[in-house]
């Protein structure tokens, strides 16, 4: 039976496929008023402002490829049962060829009902637009956990590290609660790995190695240690 590798993965590994980040220097956040484009407060007040800044990033993914970092994940299936949660919208673990992949945040390529959470489509070109219903006739949005909104896959992570045998932690500052804390779910006495070029602030997190690098350097280099 293959060892549970548990994988949590942020914007940093995204970042390195061209897709801009939230948070970082330059980030989306210093161009767009989070209230204005991701609160339900914001898609009450404006949907048409919403889906642009949405149907931006879609467009942004669409362009985006995979890199080494997502392909390294894939080259450990070989060996472990690989389970991916990610912070990131996007799509790029599914295109490398991961087959477990749990959204925290939603994913950019979907959309949902405004009314019903459980309506959820795969968006058939680059957009949505104003006037695209679900079937119970509601107007259809990004299939996204936006701020104020609660992270309905939380448990479900939180239970998966608890099975972890490993864990691993790729490209994210752990700064966004809940998903921040998913590490803490994991086993005491486990390997644990962080992966990220910046000085991410980890405070008692017993048998944890830091790789201070950017994940496509230090995931294939971990990965190809973890396959000998």
């Amino acid at each position: 039976m293959k060892q549970k590798l548990v994988v949590f993965t942020g914007a940093g590994i995204s970042a390195e496929s061209g897709i801009k980040t939230f948070r970082d220097s330059g980030g989306l956040w210093e161009e767009f008023d989070i209230n204005e484009v991701a609160t339900p407060q914001a898609w009450e007040k404006n949907q048409a402002l919403v889906l642009d800044f949405y149907n931006k990033r879609r467009k942004q993914v669409l362009e985006a490829n995979p890199n080494k970092a997502h392909f390294a994940l894939v080259e450990l299936e070989q060996k472990y049962d690989v389970q991916i949660i990610t912070q990131n919208i996007d799509d790029l673990h599914e295109r490398a060829g991961s087959k477990n992949v749990l959204h925290l945040h939603g994913e950019i390529t979907k959309s949902r009902s405004s009314i019903d959470e459980k309506l959820i489509y795969k968006i058939k070109g680059e957009e949505i637009k104003l006037g695209d219903k679900c079937e119970k006739g509601s107007q259809l949005r990004p299939h996204i956990v936006w701020f104020g909104e609660m992270v309905p896959m939380m448990d479900v992570a939180n239970l998966i590290a608890e099975k972890a045998d490993i864990f691993m932690v790729v490209g994210t500052s752990m700064a966004v609660y809940p998903a921040a804390g998913l590490i803490d779910y994991s086993p005491q006495d486990i390997p644990k790995y962080l992966i990220d070029p910046s000085d991410v602030k980890v405070i008692g997190i017993s048998n944890l190695k830091i790789i201070k690098e950017k994940a496509s350097i230090g995931l294939p280099k971990l990965a190809s240690e973890l396959l000998k």
